[in-house]
């Protein structure tokens, strides 16, 4: 049965310095994400396009998201195959080309998992379901560009 879902937050530009969009050096690109009930999210432009350094841009965002939903349906898939995960970090990256008008895409992201599994006998399954949560992703099934991922697992036992 589908199901539909909706989401909503606020983002509140909050880079007028006194002049607006008079010209395009006369505004900050800062803004915010508010979703009621949790902490704001203090964004900009990517640095490359008269941003903040210090706030997160819409490009990492996206990266963010891919990566997040991965992991959480890796995680999701592994507890119902029985493979244990102690641990789990990502290095997502992802390219975008600039067009000459100014326009851009991302061409593709690709996902670095690492992941720590309990028992040597998970770690094939461990390698198996990152496919299988890369199809089940909800946000790598709305890009118009290849999401990849280059996992390594690894296991608890080696360590000792």
């Amino acid at each position: 049965m589908e199901k539909l879902h909706q989401y909503s937050l606020s983002t509140e530009w909050t880079g007028n310095t006194g002049k607006g969009t008079a010209f395009y050096k006369a505004y900050s690109r800062n803004h915010q994400v508010t979703i009621k009930g949790k902490p704001e999210i203090l964004c900009s432009a990517d640095i490359n396009f008269m941003g903040a350094a210090d706030r997160y841009n819409p490009e990492e965002l996206l990266l963010a998201s891919l990566a997040n939903c991965h992991m959480l349906w890796y995680l999701h898939l592994c507890a119902d195959a029985k493979v244990i995960v102690t641990a789990y970090t990502d290095t997502p990256a992802g390219l975008m080309l600039e067009n000459a008008d100014g326009s851009g895409s991302f061409t593709n992201v690709t996902l670095y998992p690492k992941v720590t599994v309990a028992n040597r006998d998970m770690m094939e399954m461990a390698e198996k379901l990152h496919e299988k949560a890369n199809s089940m992703c909800f946000i790598a099934n709305s890009c118009n560009f290849p999401v990849l991922h280059q996992s390594e697992v690894y296991c608890n036992a080696d360590e000792a």
